[in-house]
């Protein structure tokens, strides 16, 4: 006979880990979401967040931000009832059909299933400097670090949807945005290259490399390269914003099957090497990350889990 404490513990609390909250709960199963942040991931900080579906982007209709819609699907998987358990968890393990999670608090939690939706970090660019000026100039997060440089000089590092987006919205800040990319053209969705290379307040330097940052209390200069010379030169820096792609956070679930980059190898059940436990979201190998594919992953994630959660207790029941 196994006693769990919980039906389904889900860590992480981004859209994947709500939206699996949502369906899980009505699913009649008994969930715990674990997340140490506040439920939301990095998609709070997305203002508007105007491809996710129905939010318009046209006019007709003033598009929601990330904030908004997140906090809407937490409140919407609380009032199915979820239970929402605001800590760490260091470590997870499986022995037989029990999953135990330990706690921050230095408490346990088990569950028959478990969904990962632990998300993606930044990466950084390991460049001198960079760690130095962590929080003096050297940013990860526009929406978080951007109004403390208005009308000063920006400097964006990358080339996918991230670098643009966020490029876009500091350019309502400042009128001297410049996106560094070491290569010749954006790896970004079409319509946000488009835009920033549209933007009047933002310039685009392809084939650029930051080598450097340098400064004093805070940045005041970065060193650059132009790829296709070998030539470098130092121009005057107010901030600079790094979006140079992301890490899976598996550190719970070393055994699990990985990729090359380590994210997390699923089947379409969303189901991992190890039966039972389920991964959806950024930390899973997926071609295309985006706020409606980690929710639609989440969905499937908890479908999955259900039917895996209902199979083991018929098992349990039959055993003589």
């Amino acid at each position: 006979m196994i006693t769990a404490d919980r039906d389904l513990i889900i860590i992480g609390a981004g859209p994947a880990g709500l939206t699996a909250a949502q369906y899980g709960s009505r699913a009649n199963l008994q969930v715990a979401v674990l997340e140490g942040l506040t439920p939301g991931g990095q998609a709070l900080f997305i203002d508007p967040l105007e491809n996710y579906p129905g939010n318009s982007a046209d006019g007709t209709v003033p598009p929601k931000s990330g904030f908004e819609i997140l906090h809407a699907m937490y409140r919407q998987a609380e009032a199915f009832g979820a239970d929402f358990i605001m800590e760490t968890v260091e470590s997870l393990k499986k022995e037989g059909d029990l999953f135990t999670a330990a706690l921050g608090s230095g408490k346990t939690l088990t569950a028959l299933a478990v969904i990962m939706a632990t998300g993606a970090k930044h990466r950084k660019l390991g460049v001198p400097g960079e760690d130095a000026f962590a929080g003096l100039g050297v940013s990860y997060c526009a929406h978080c670090d951007g109004p403390f440089f208005k009308e000063k000089k920006i400097f964006v590092v990358g080339g996918g949807d991230a670098a643009c987006d966020e490029a876009q919205f500091l350019s309502g800040l400042s009128p001297t945005v410049v996106i560094l990319h070491r290569r010749n053209q954006f790896r970004a969705q079409k319509a946000l290259a488009e835009r920033a290379l549209h933007n009047p307040r933002i310039e685009v330097r392809f084939n650029t490399r930051l080598q450097e940052i340098q400064g004093d209390q805070k940045v005041r200069t970065l060193i650059l390269e132009n790829t296709e010379t070998g030539g470098s030169y130092s121009e005057a820096a107010d901030a600079v914003f790094i979006f140079a792609g992301t890490i899976p956070q598996t550190r719970l679930v070393p055994e699990v099957s990985k990729n090359e980059n380590g994210y997390i190898l699923t089947d379409q059940t969303m189901e991992t090497s190890i039966p039972g436990l389920f991964a959806a979201g950024d930390v899973r190998a997926c071609p295309f990350r985006q706020v409606v594919v980690a929710a639609g992953e989440g969905a499937v994630a908890a479908h999955s889990g259900a039917a895996y959660i209902d199979r083991i207790k018929n098992a349990i029941s039959e055993t003589p």
